[in-house]
């Protein structure tokens, strides 16, 4: 059984890099960094400016216009842990939870107060059978969505990613060296899950059923991390597309 020690941990994940012109607005650019942040879970000003298309000075000075709204929050890594050596270690920028809320919770806290209802009446096992009823559709759609991903485990988790992100999950797949992953960069009832993690045990059961192989959490946003992150073990990478284009630091398990 593995424990905390030797549990693979959660690697960067990312999306597909994206462009912006120069001519966008302060607003404009504003949103493209905050959609930016919640794909990839955490960023530093260089990669955002990357991907964005415009200076890292520029990408700077919206960073420090969106920390004093609180819309993003920055930590100063080690240097060690950078690989910078020398040096001021670069900050990493993730969302703040305002900033998360602009992405679609309308209806989380319509679901907390449900949830609360059928705890109170029915107990944690009616819980857990609303979580199951719940995701039971979007497993049937994402099913739908799959049927031409054939037999092999990381093909149909690429093909689960775009399916869930139509669904509004803004998800990616990828290869790493000891199996695949699946990342969901939104939770759309993140602060329900928070109270009731029957939600993100029923879903992790969705996946597990769609790609036809064991699959293990390692975080979620739930729980405070920046990314849901489900662990594929053991399986080959041959049939995994990955879909990163901005290498972010790790995300630690919580």
């Amino acid at each position: 059984m593995e424990n905390e020690a030797t549990r693979p941990q959660p690697s960067g994940c990312a999306t597909p890099e994206g462009t912006a012109s120069s001519g966008q607005s302060p607003v404009d650019t504003r949103r493209r960094v905050a959609e930016l942040l919640l794909q990839n879970g955490q960023a530093t000003a260089r990669q955002l400016a990357a991907a964005i298309g415009i200076t890292h000075v520029a990408v700077r000075k919206h960073l420090d216009a969106m920390a004093t709204d609180g819309l993003v929050e920055f930590r100063e890594p080690l240097a060690k842990a950078t690989g910078r050596g020398r040096g001021r270690p670069a900050r990493t920028y993730r969302l703040a939870p305002a900033a998360r809320d602009t992405f679609g919770h309308h209806y989380d806290d319509l679901a907390t107060q449900a949830l609360r209802w059928i705890h109170q009446h029915g107990g944690p096992a009616a819980v857990t059978a609303f979580a199951g009823d719940q995701v039971s559709a979007l497993e049937e759609r994402c099913r739908t969505a799959l049927a031409d991903a054939g037999d092999d485990t990381l093909a149909r988790a690429t093909a689960l990613a775009e399916a869930l992100s139509a669904e509004g999950y803004a998800a990616t797949a990828k290869s790493i060296a000891n199996g695949g992953q699946l990342c969901q960069h939104h939770c759309p009832v993140a602060h329900a899950a928070a109270e009731f993690p029957q939600l993100c045990e029923a879903e992790t059961e969705v996946i597990s059923r769609l790609v036809g192989h064991h699959v293990q959490r390692l975080a979620t946003i739930a729980n405070g991390d920046g990314v849901c992150t489900t662990y594929i073990p053991g399986v080959s990478g041959a049939g995994l597309k990955s879909t990163t284009a901005i290498e972010t630091p790790q995300v630690r398990n919580r």
